[in-house]
């Protein structure tokens, strides 16, 4: 067990707290959806931190702190990081479908993915996305300013 993953699980668990409540001023039809995934968080938590007592006992207690940052590639992490920002304001000028596929495109090509590769994975997530946010939970995603 790392000292570090006892941050990790206590970030979890925040996020759970404030999604619950924020999900409890939702209409009683609106919840199921939210709880559940919410439910699946908490589990999914849980069960590490089973696994760090498991392996705290086992192998006993390091810092992890050496191992947080081995293998950090500034190169690849600060243009990613624009790249998000940059999508969250394409998305609000030309709405979430056109500026999730630019997104993933452009990462994806600076990540250096075979290019059959960027098209199966924007089809298959305009198809998840479609599918469960459309089709199944009836959300409106943004249109943008250009579109809406």
């Amino acid at each position: 067990m790392k000292k570090t993953d006892i941050g990790v699980v206590a970030f979890m668990y925040a996020v759970c707290a404030l999604f619950f409540a924020l999900t409890l001023g939702l209409k009683k039809e609106a919840q199921t959806y939210p709880l559940f995934i919410l439910l699946m968080l908490f589990l999914l938590t849980t069960g590490y931190v089973v696994k760090m007592l498991i392996d705290a006992k086992k192998k006993g207690v390091s810092s992890g702190l050496a191992e947080v940052f081995e293998g950090f590639l500034p190169g690849q992490f600060i243009p990613l990081l624009v790249m998000i920002v940059l999508y969250l304001i394409l998305i609000y000028v030309v709405g979430f479908y056109i500026a999730t596929v630019a997104f993933v495109t452009v990462s994806l090509i600076f990540l250096k993915i075979k290019r059959w590769q960027i098209l199966l994975t924007n089809a298959a997530l305009i198809c998840l996305i479609y599918c469960s946010f459309t089709l199944f939970l009836g959300v409106h995603l943004p249109a943008g300013m250009l579109f809406g």
